[in-house]
């Protein structure tokens, strides 16, 4: 049997913790940032972690 393939795109938005658990980035920056308060923006650059009701969704992207 050949090895399971990992999703490339779960590959680039998701990283994997020490602990196992799976770090990512928040949604809504990366364009059309003028009409988006400068707090939102702040708010939004910080890393969060996948909620446990998509966990197992994103391990199976990712073939874990």
């Amino acid at each position: 049997m050949p090895k399971m393939k990992t999703k490339s795109g779960a590959k680039k938005r998701f990283t994997l913790t020490g602990t196992g658990k799976i770090k990512r980035k928040h949604a809504f920056k990366s364009h059309i940032l003028t009409k988006k308060s400068t707090k939102q923006k702040r708010n939004l650059t910080h890393v969060t972690l996948v909620s446990s009701a998509d966990m197992n969704r994103v391990k199976d992207m990712l073939t874990l």
